[in-house]
C-alpha cells in the first residue's frame, strides 16, 4: 500500500522532532558533542565497543587469538553506551571520527582501528591468524568479510529499522527489506551446503564477521523476526551457526559489554581472564544458550 501522507520537501531540513527509538542520537552532523577521555588498561589492546553483533564480531576474534596462545592479543573492553552518546565524546571521536562502535587502540604500534570488518583483519595480519595465507583461499575469505560488511546496513539498518524500531510501520520499506534479508539468507545457505565455513574448510574471520548478525537471526534472537522471515528454511546456516556457538572463545567474546539479556550471559567490561567467573561455568552456558 502506497503511503501518500508524505512528499519530500525541495529541500531536506533536520527534523529533531522525527521520533524512533534512536532520536535522541541521530543526527546529520559529525564532530564531538563533549569533552570526554577515554579510559586507557593495561593491555596491548584497548577495544571501546557494546554487545552489538559488530562488537561481538571483535570480542570473538581477541578470544579466539588468546585461546590460541596469542599473549599479545590480551585487551581491555570499555563499555560504550551509545544510548547516552558515548560514541560521541571527544576522545572516542579522536579514534573513530564515525562515532560507530567498535574502534580499538593497538598501545604497542599507536595505531588506531575503527570499523569492524578493519579491526578484523588488522588483528588477523597482525597475529597470522585466522585468515588463509594461500592467496585464493585468502581472497575468498575477504570475498565474505566484505560481503557482510556490504550486506549488514540492510539487515540492521533497513529491515531492523523500519520492522522493530521504526515509530511507524509501513508496508513497503519492510516488504523491501524483509526480501533483501531472505535474498541473503539464502546467499549463505548456498554457500553453505558444501562447505563447513565461510570460506572453506577453514575458521576464519569472515565466519567471525558474519556470525554475530546472520546467526543471531536464523536462531530468532534479534528483531524477534524468526517467524516473519521464516529463517527454518535455511538449515545450512543454522547448522553452522550452532557448530560455531559450541566453541568457547565464541561464548566469551559473545558476553564482552553485552548489557542486555540473561545477567549471567554478561561480563560488561573485560579487563582480565578471570572476569568470566572463575566460580562457576554458568556464564558461558547462559551466553551459549541466549
Amino acid at each position: 500500500m502506497a503511503d501518500d501522507t508524505y512528499t519530500p520537501p525541495k529541500v531536506w531540513t533536520w527534523d529533531k522532532g522525527s521520533g524512533g527509538r534512536f532520536a535522541n542520537i541521530n543526527r546529520p552532523i559529525a564532530g564531538a558533542t563533549h569533552e570526554k577521555e577515554l579510559p586507557v588498561g593495561e593491555h596491548p589492546l584497548q577495544l571501546y565497543s557494546l554487545g552489538t553483533p559488530n562488537g561481538v564480531k571483535v570480542t570473538i576474534m581477541l578470544e579466539e587469538l588468546l585461546a590460541e596462545g596469542h599473549e599479545g592479543a590480551e585487551y581491555d573492553a570499555w563499555l560504550i553506551n551509545i544510548g547516552e552518546g558515548d560514541q560521541f565524546g571527544s576522545g572516542y571521536v579522536e579514534l573513530n571520527p564515525n562515532s560507530k562502535i567498535p574502534v580499538m587502540f593497538d598501545m604497542t604500534t599507536e595505531t588506531r582501528v575503527f570499523e569492524s570488518g578493519s579491526i578484523l583483519l588488522y588483528l588477523a595480519e597482525k597475529f597470522g591468524a585466522f585468515l588463509p595465507t594461500k592467496h585464493n583461499k585468502r581472497t575468498e575469505a575477504l570475498n565474505w568479510l566484505f560481503w557482510q560488511m556490504g550486506s549488514a546496513p540492510y539487515l540492521g539498518g533497513g529491515f531492523g529499522h523500519f520492522y522493530a524500531y521504526a515509530p511507524e510501520k509501513f508496508e513497503y520499506p519492510i516488504n523491501r527489506f524483509a526480501m533483501e534479508v531472505k535474498r541473503q539468507l539464502d546467499v549463505l545457505d548456498r554457500n553453505l551446503a558444501d562447505r563447513e565455513f565461510m570460506a572453506g574448510d577453514e575458521y576464519s574471520i569472515a565466519d567471525m564477521a558474519i556470525w554475530p548478525w546472520y546467526g543471531a537471526l536464523v536462531k530468532g534472537l534479534v528483531y524477534d523476526a524468526g517467524e516473519f522471515l521464516q529463517v527454518q528454511e535455511y538449515m545450512n546456516v543454522i547448522r553452522w551457526t550452532d557448530q560455531l556457538a559450541k566453541r568457547e572463545p565464541v561464548k566469551r567474546g559473545r558476553m564482552v559489554n553485552r548489557t542486555f539479556g540473561d545477567p549471567a550471559s554478561q561480563l560488561r567490561e573485560r579487563h582480565d581472564a578471570s572476569d568470566f567467573d572463575t566460580k562457576t561455568q554458568d556464564k558461558l552456558e547462559g551466553a551459549s544458550s541466549k
